[in-house]
This record gives C-alpha cells, sequence and structure tokens, in this order.
C-alpha cells in the first residue's frame, strides 16, 4: 500500500473498529472478526503468494515459465521432483538464485520409497559405491526395458531414482548429513540468473534440491507478487506431498494455481479432488483459485477425452469464472521459438541442443517438436482456408518441424500459441495481479467489516438517542422518577410472584430442588430406621402386665389385646419421626427460599423504592409457622391411621392372613404369661408385614404429594398477596424516594452526561476510522463498498408525528347510526313496490 498514500493507515483504522468492538461486550459476542483480521492482513501484506498446486507431471513448472516468458523451473515428462521453487521481483541488474539442498538422510529416504515401488532389494546405502553403482544399473534397465523414461509409470520412478542418485553424487561436496544447506549463486560462480537457472534445472541437480528462491526482473512480480511451485500431490515421498498441503493451507498463501490433470487423465484423482476441498477450505483465500486443466491437446485427438473434460467442467467449476483449458508445452515453448529463426532451425541447435544429442548421425526428438508435428498433422486446429501443412512420412520428425516452420512462419507460430490457451491464462493471471488485485482484498475487507460497521452504528445510534431523549435538569429527572413509580412497584410484585411460582414449580414437579429432594430422602429413611428400631425393641413382656394392669379382675390377657396395644405403640413412635422430619423439610426450604429472595434483583429494586422490604422476609417466616402446622396436623393424621389394620390384613391368602393364624395358635395354647412371650417372634413378625406396607405408602406415594400440595397453596396464595400489597406501597415509595431523589437525579444527570460523552468520542473515533477507510476504498474506485458513517443528522431524535386522524364526538356516530337506519328503511320500501310491479307484469 505504500503507492497508495490514502491506504497507508489501513491498520490502524480497522485496528480502532475493532477496539470500538471489544469495548461493547453485548456485540463482541456476536461478532466473529478472525475474517476481518484476514482480509486485513492480505490487503496490507508487502507480499502475494500465488501457489501452483497439483500432481507430478501436471505442468506446473511449464506453466510458470509460460507465465514470465523465459525458463527458470526444470520441467520433464516423468521426472518427479520434491524442490520448492519460489520466484520474487529483483531490479534490473540484481537478480539472483539462492540454492537450499537436501540432507543426506532425506535424499536416503526418497531413495528407499523409489526402491520400495520398484522392487528393488538392494539395501539403499549411498555412501558405498557398489550399492549406488547397482541401483543405477537397475534404473537403466527398467528404463531401457519400459520403452523410455516417460513410457510408464514405473519408468519415471526409475528415472526419479537415477536423478537422485547422480545429484547426489554430482553435489556430495554441497550436502550434509542430517542438515539443509543454502548458498548464494556466487557460490559456484555464477554471474547471471539465468546460469544458475540452467544448474537448478539440471534433472540430477534438481532432484536434490530442497528449495530454489529466484529473484528476477518482470513486471509480473512486482508488488510484491511472489510464484511458488511446489511438489506434486502424488509425490513419492510422503513428506513432500505434505509440504504442498501445508502451503496451500498457510494462512500467508494469498492464491492458488489448481493445475490438473483429467484432460490428458480423462477424470480427477483422488489427490486432485483432496487438493481442491483443503484449498476451498482456506479462509485466506476465498474466491481467489485459478483452475487449470493443463495438457488440453490430448483432446483434440481423443474425442471421449474432451467430451468428459467439457462435463466435468460443466458440472463442477460452472460457477467459476476462472478456468482455463491450456498446454503449457506448446505455449511455452511455441512463444520460444517465435524469436529464433532459420540460423538456429527454430531452437534445435539453441532451446533443445541438450534434447536433440546428436550420436551417430541420428538426432532424438525433442518432445514439442513431436507434439508440434502432431498438432499440424492431426489437432483439426488450423483453419484449412489458411494453412495446407503435409507432414511427410520419409522426413525424420525434426525435418518436419524445420520444413513446416520455414514455409509457414510467425502465422502457424502464433495461431499455435493461440491455440494453446497460454496467451489467455498469462493476460488473465496478469490483469489480476496488476489491476485486480489490489481492488478486490480492499474490497473483501470492505465486506468482512461491513456487519461490524453497522452493528456498532446502530448500537452507538440507539445509545445516543436513549440518552438524548433523557430530561437533561433534575426536577424533570425527579418527575420522570415519580411517574414510573407505580410501573416499578408492579414490576417487582410480578417478578416476586413469578419467582415465587417458578421456584414451587422446580420443587413440586421436577427434582432440581436438590437440598428438598436430599431432605425428603433422609426423611424416608428416618421413617424405615425407626420402624425397624420399634420392631426390635417392642416387648410382649410389657404390654402384657399394661393390658392386665387396665382389666385387674382377669388374669387372662387376649392376643387382640396385645396387637392392640403394639398398633398403637408403633403408630405413635413413627408419627414423632414422621412430624420432626416433616418440620425439618418444610424447614430448610424456607430457610433456602429465603435466602434466594434476598439475592434478587427484584428485592434489591424493592429496598430502593421502599427503604425496607415491605415485609417479605417476615411474611415468609410467618408463612413458615402456618406451613409447619399445617404439615404436623398432616403427619399425625397420616400416622393415626396406621393404629387401624389395613384391609389386606384379614385377606384370604396372603402372608398377613396365614401370619395371623398362626400366631393366634401359638399364643392360645395356654392362657399364662409364658405362652405369650413364646408368641412374641411371631407377634412382631405380623406387625412387620403390616407396618412395612403403610410406612411405604407414606413414604413413597402419599406424604410427598402432601408437603407438595402444602406448599404450592400457601406459598401461591401468599405470593399473589405480597404482589398486591407491594402495588398498595405507592404512597410509602413516593414519600421515602421524594427524600432521596434529589441527590440520585443529580447523580444520573451526571451519569448520563458521562455516557453521552463516550458515545460522542466514541462515534469520532468511529467516523475518523471510517473515513479513512473510505477514502482508501475511494482512490480504488470502491465508492460502492463504502462502510456507513454517523452523520449530524443521525443523531437528532425524530419528530413525534401527530394523530391527525379525525375524532367522532358521541353526537356524530348518532346521527351516523339514524342516517343509516333511514338509509334501509327507504331501501326496503323500494325493494317492496319493485316486487309488487314485478308480480303485476307476470302472467
Amino acid at each position: 500500500m505504500d503507492e497508495l498514500p490514502s491506504c497507508q493507515s489501513l491498520q490502524e483504522q480497522v485496528d480502532a473498529l475493532l477496539q470500538l468492538l471489544n469495548q461493547e461486550p453485548s456485540l463482541r459476542s456476536q461478532q466473529n472478526t478472525t475474517a476481518i483480521h484476514t482480509s486485513l492482513r492480505k490487503a496490507i501484506a508487502p507480499t502475494f503468494e500465488i501457489v501452483f498446486a497439483g500432481a507430478f507431471s501436471a505442468g506446473k513448472s511449464m506453466l510458470i515459465n509460460a507465465l514470465l516468458e523465459r525458463e527458470l523451473l526444470y520441467s520433464a515428462e516423468g521426472h518427479a521432483t520434491g524442490t520448492e521453487c519460489q520466484i520474487a521481483y529483483a531490479e534490473p541488474g540484481k537478480e539472483r538464485v539462492v540454492l537450499t539442498f537436501l540432507s543426506e538422510a532425506e535424499i536416503r529416504e526418497q531413495a528407499s520409497v523409489l526402491c520400495q515401488r520398484l522392487g528393488l532389494t538392494a539395501s539403499v546405502n549411498v555412501n558405498q559405491m557398489e550399492v549406488v553403482d547397482l541401483l543405477r544399473r537397475k534404473c537403466r534397465e527398467i528404463i531401457h526395458q519400459e520403452g523410455g523414461e516417460s513410457k510408464s509409470e514405473r519408468a519415471k520412478q526409475a528415472s526419479a531414482l537415477h536423478f537422485l542418485i547422480e545429484g547426489l553424487l554430482n553435489n556430495r561436496d554441497h550436502i550434509n548429513t542430517v542438515s539443509n544447506t543454502t548458498y548464494s549463486m556466487e557460490h559456484f560462480n555464477f554471474s547471471t540468473l539465468q546460469e544458475a537457472a540452467s544448474y537448478a534445472r539440471r534433472g540430477s541437480n534438481s532432484a536434490v534440491l530442497k528449495r530454489v528462491e529466484y529473484y528476477c526482473h518482470h513486471d509480473l512480480l512486482k508488488d510484491g507478487n511472489i510464484l511458488i511451485d511446489t511438489p506434486g500431490i502424488d509425490a513419492p515421498v510422503k513428506r513432500d506431498a505434505d509440504l504442498t498441503y501445508r502451503k496451500i493451507e498457510d494462512s500467508d498463501t494469498s492464491a492458488v494455481v489448481c493445475v490438473l490433470k483429467p484432460a490428458s487423465a480423462g477424470d480427477m484423482t483422488t489427490e486432485e479432488t483432496d487438493l481442491l476441498e483443503r484449498t476451498r477450505s482456506n479462509p485466506g483465500i476465498r474466491d481467489r483459485l485459478f483452475y487449470v486443466f493443463n495438457r488440453v491437446d490430448e483432446t483434440w485427438y481423443n474425442t471421449q477425452l474432451r467430451q468428459r473434460l467439457d462435463n466435468l467442467i460443466q458440472e463442477q467449476f460452472r460457477d467459476s469464472s476462472r478456468v482455463y483449458r491450456t498446454s503449457g508445452l506448446l505455449g511455452f515453448y511455441g512463444s520460444q521459438i517465435k524469436a529464433a529463426g532459420r540460423g538456429d532451425r527454430f531452437g534445435l541447435d539453441t532451446l533443445f541442443a541438450k534434447n536433440v544429442q546428436d550420436t551417430n548421425a541420428h538426432e532424438e526428438t525433442p518432445q514439442f517438436v513431436s507434439e508440434f508435428n502432431r498438432y499440424c498433422a492431426s489437432s483439426g486446429k488450423l483453419p484449412a482456408d489458411r494453412f495446407r501443412i503435409d507432414v511427410k512420412s520419409y522426413e525424420s520428425p525434426n525435418e518436419n518441424y524445420v520444413r513446416i516452420l520455414s514455409e509457414q512462419g510467425d502465422p502457424l507460430i502464433e495461431q499455435l500459441i493461440l491455440d494453446s490457451g497460454i496467451e489467455e491464462f498469462r493476460t488473465a493471471v496478469t490483469r489480476y495481479l496488476t489491476e485486480e488485485k489490489r481492488p478486490l482484498l480492499l474490497a473483501n475487507l470492505a465486506d468482512d467489516l461491513q456487519p461490524l460497521c453497522i452493528s456498532l452504528r446502530k448500537s452507538y445510534l440507539e445509545t445516543w438517542r436513549e440518552l438524548e431523549s433523557q430530561p437533561q435538569d433534575i426536577e424533570a429527572i425527579k418527575e420522570q422518577e415519580l411517574r414510573q413509580l407505580s410501573k416499578e412497584l408492579k414490576q417487582v410484585g410480578d417478578a416476586f410472584q413469578k419467582d415465587i411460582e417458578r421456584e414451587v414449580n422446580e420443587a413440586i414437579a421436577s427434582d432440581s430442588n436438590s437440598v428438598l429432594e436430599r431432605d425428603f430422602l433422609k426423611l424416608k429413611a428416618r421413617m424405615v430406621s425407626r420402624l425397624d428400631e420399634l420392631l426390635n425393641t417392642f416387648s410382649v413382656g410389657e404390654v402384657h402386665k399394661r393390658a392386665q394392669a387396665s382389666h385387674k379382675r382377669n388374669s387372662v390377657v387376649p392376643l387382640l389385646g396385645i396387637l392392640t396395644e403394639a398398633f398403637y405403640y408403633l403408630a405413635n413412635g413413627l408419627e414423632d419421626v414422621l412430624v420432626e422430619s416433616a418440620v425439618e423439610v418444610v424447614t430448610n426450604f424456607f430457610h433456602r427460599l429465603t435466602d434466594r429472595v434476598k439475592q434478587q434483583e427484584y428485592y434489591r429494586n424493592l429496598y430502593r423504592l421502599l427503604g425496607n422490604d415491605d415485609s417479605i422476609e417476615r411474611n415468609l417466616n410467618l408463612l413458615l409457622e402456618q406451613v409447619k402446622k399445617a404439615v404436623v396436623n398432616e403427619a399425625r393424621t397420616e400416622c393415626d391411621r396406621y393404629v387401624r389394620e389395613r384391609p389386606e390384613f384379614y385377606t384370604e391368602g396372603t402372608c398377613s392372613m396365614w401370619q395371623l393364624r398362626q400366631t393366634l395358635q401359638q399364643a392360645c395354647r395356654g392362657y399364662d404369661y409364658q405362652n405369650m412371650i413364646e408368641a412374641e417372634p411371631a407377634i412382631r413378625q405380623l406387625l412387620k408385614l403390616d407396618f412395612e406396607q403403610k410406612v411405604k405408602e407414606t413414604v413413597m406415594r402419599t406424604f410427598r404429594q402432601t408437603i407438595n400440595q402444602t406448599l404450592n397453596y400457601h406459598l401461591l396464595t401468599s405470593a399473589s398477596q405480597q404482589a398486591e400489597a407491594i402495588l398498595q406501597q405507592y404512597d410509602q415509595a413516593r414519600l421515602y424516594l421524594s427524600q432521596i431523589l434529589d441527590k440520585e437525579a443529580e447523580e444520573k444527570l451526571k451519569t448520563n452526561r458521562r455516557k453521552q460523552a463516550e458515545v460522542e468520542q466514541k462515534i469520532a473515533v468511529y467516523n475518523k476510522a471510517i473515513a479513512g477507510i473510505n477514502t482508501c476504498l475511494e482512490s480504488m474506485h470502491l465508492d460502492r463498498k463504502k462502510l456507513p458513517e454517523i452523520n449530524g443528522s443521525d443523531l437528532l431524535l425524530p419528530l413525534q408525528t401527530p394523530d391527525l386522524s379525525p375524532q367522532l364526538e358521541v353526537s356524530d356516530v348518532l346521527e351516523a347510526n339514524v342516517t343509516a337506519e333511514a338509509n334501509g328503511a327507504i331501501a326496503s320500501l323500494a325493494e317492496a313496490e319493485h316486487q309488487k310491479l314485478f308480480e303485476k307484469s307476470t302472467p
């Protein structure tokens, strides 16, 4: 942004908006600022990294060469390098290259992987010459068996292993055992970038280079643009593929050129699909994606490939405007030979001299020459009215190549470049990087800032208008407070009533009240424990003595008399426990309820309005005493019913009936005291059968509902009465507030003025930041992306529109009704007359 003075403070301006957001807790949770930070970083970053990613042999390096119109990067069919290349801008005369080599450990790892894929069992020890020679010989044999370096996948892997070994041997002095070493091109006595690039492009050297940094002079690289060539995503060594994936997911990556192979392969590979998914998921890239289907020339000769490519683009890439079909090989070398001439046989003696390799008077055919001849012979791309070309079978490929170019000249080369799609791709990338990049980056930032600015602006205006609408003097504030007094009292009363209702509902309709649940569990346990204790301590002898003492004339005591005393004994003993436990349950409930009420906001507001709690705490304590009396009576009633046997006690076929008979038989064998004592275990068992069911019924079914209903009735009734009582305290509240409102009004006035000053200051900061950002947007002709400011007119309170609808008086309504009735009568008479005339005219 250095060339745009209006955008130099963009970082400070966006930071100012983010700081304003941090001062608004209610807005902070609603805004995700990640996108803002990312788009800001992209907009002000001094560099813009464009990563070329794709499979091996997809043509990434050739495309970069074509973009820069010079042969920098190594590109060869089938040779899979793991080198990352970065190309950045340099001023004229300052071009240079920095080379970083793989370590020996990394080379051994790559060699091991390639050996496994080739099925070579030789131990990969690159320090033993016999092992190295064996591997080189095996690689040459495989390449010869497959018919050439690029004839099969196996041949490509053998070629890669051969280059790797050669590179290690040729650069042993530059390779460290475990660490990467970096050298400038001066270390190799290179005086020009072209010399260093030629060294780096050499297959064996390229195989052992980890990273190459080019700094060259080209307009495309200005403004911090950096082109990055990465290893293939299907690299033989997983570490190389991971490097590419890390790069496309890196937050510093600004754009990605996905170089895809379906034009020659027919379908997307799993790795290519994964590449697209990962690239699209990087928020730092957004829509800055270029899709290049390279080697499109393969579809010229295969109709099925062409149809499959068309369908793929239509189905998966129809929403993208940056889809290109290219032939990097034809496009790049086409532009290179355009500058050559007959003197060097259109590049055969210069550009392709190393590929020709004249041996035994027989020239090898460079790949470009083969594809050029194929293009001329059977591509169908050349207009017949302009080009009449004959590829002669009796001539060598190189001879055909030279003759055809000599006959057709520049028009054929220009048609070749046009058909290759390279010129269209280069024009699009150049236009984006030199014209569209900065405006689009700023537009993205503006889009990300828009929701934040709208929220801040809305919040400030609402706060300002709210404060502006408040009374501006002490008397007016007092008047306003007193006018709202009844409303505030009602709000307090309603809040108290709703709070009590919520607490009651939680207690009786759920198990959320942990204290109540714990206390009732304790009640259950104490009832069961007390029953066991009473049964164990029950003495037939003591009861026998009390029964005989009540009837002194008789010496015999009936079993039913013993049982009667036992029923009273157990019922009264359980009653004591149930009463005590029930009182404890409701006492703890009310204590917790009172503590909770005193912590609520409405309780504090009531103190502020009245200077007291309107006897809420006292009333709750009084209510507790009423509830305690109620549950004591209910507990006594519950246990009083224990004195009567359950109906099932005498039901035939039940355990209790059987036990009763056994007890009667055992106790009635004699008439003295001893027979009754011997029947004591049976009597206890009989009592247990009856009382266990009674206690279970109480603690599991009836008594909890009894407590629930008692709490429900008393608390809801009291809450309703208390809410009404609070509302009736208007006179007292007015008297109390009149004594303290002077001080409160003064404090409120100061607070409102302070808040208004704070909002005014925030608005000033906001407007300053927005004005700066909008100036930057205007300089990029992005007026439609400008962010909303807060103008003086926005701070004015809207005028209250008077109600101009006509008001009907009672007399008007009566008059309207009379008129309607009269009109109705007239209509009825007219209809009757019409009916008479109709009847007369009907035969």
